[in-house]
């Protein structure tokens, strides 16, 4: 697979983001978006060794549409200029705790999780972080956990505790959380070496435990 072939047309995208373009660049689009798909194969085989959950998935299916909606938007480019993968089981509209991949230049990451869980969803999983909150904290603050991910994406978390849970909590730091999700950032140089298959599984890896948790509290 040819990465760098894909990272440069994503960088020649973002600064010619027009259907017009876009429509003389179609066969580049089309082998760049190939060379992921590629990349997404080898994941879902590799990461289906410890994660049978993942067998049989589609990897072109995993992948999000490249075309923006720009509806309600300001910003009026038609399109991404990433590409953007979530391996899960049952689909990207399941609701399943998952993996994603995220190839953009300058901003390349890979982990997974529960992003933008239904209000229902999200009520389970901080029901199970109230129960068994030392299972979770034996997860991400093992050693490894900790310094592949850091801290879970939290950007929009609840300022005070949610409904029903006190503000002194010992966990309040992960009721506050929207999203269960956790992220290592990958250089350009990394993505586009030839090892960023066994980085990005050896990162689902390590992700594992906190995607079972998250599947116990769903289920």
């Amino acid at each position: 697979m040819d990465l760098q072939f894909t990272l440069e047309f994503l960088s020649d995208l973002a600064k010619h983001n027009k259907k017009e373009w876009m429509d003389d660049n179609k066969k580049r689009y089309k082998h760049a978006k190939e060379q992921v798909i590629e990349l997404v194969s080898e994941l879902i085989q590799q990461t289906a060794d410890f994660d049978p959950s993942l067998a049989g998935i589609d990897p072109r299916k995993t992948l999000f549409r490249i075309n923006r909606d720009i509806r309600f938007s300001k910003n009026k480019d038609p399109y991404k200029t990433n590409f953007g993968a979530a391996i899960v089981d049952g689909g990207r509209q399941s609701g399943n705790p998952g993996y994603y991949l995220h190839i953009m230049p300058g901003n390349n990451f890979a982990g997974g999780g529960v992003y933008q869980p239904s209000s229902d969803k999200l009520q389970k999983v901080r029901q199970e972080i109230d129960y068994n909150g030392n299972e979770i904290r034996s997860i991400i603050d093992n050693k490894a956990f900790k310094e592949t991910f850091g801290e879970p994406y939290g950007d929009d978390r609840l300022k005070t505790a949610p409904k029903g849970y006190p503000k002194d909590h010992e966990n309040i730091d992960l009721l506050q959380l929207k999203h269960y999700v956790f992220m290592r950032q990958l250089t350009d140089k990394e993505t586009t070496s030839s090892n960023i298959v066994s980085q990005v599984v050896e990162t689902y890896k390590t992700l594992y435990p906190f995607n079972k948790f998250l599947l116990k509290a769903l289920d």
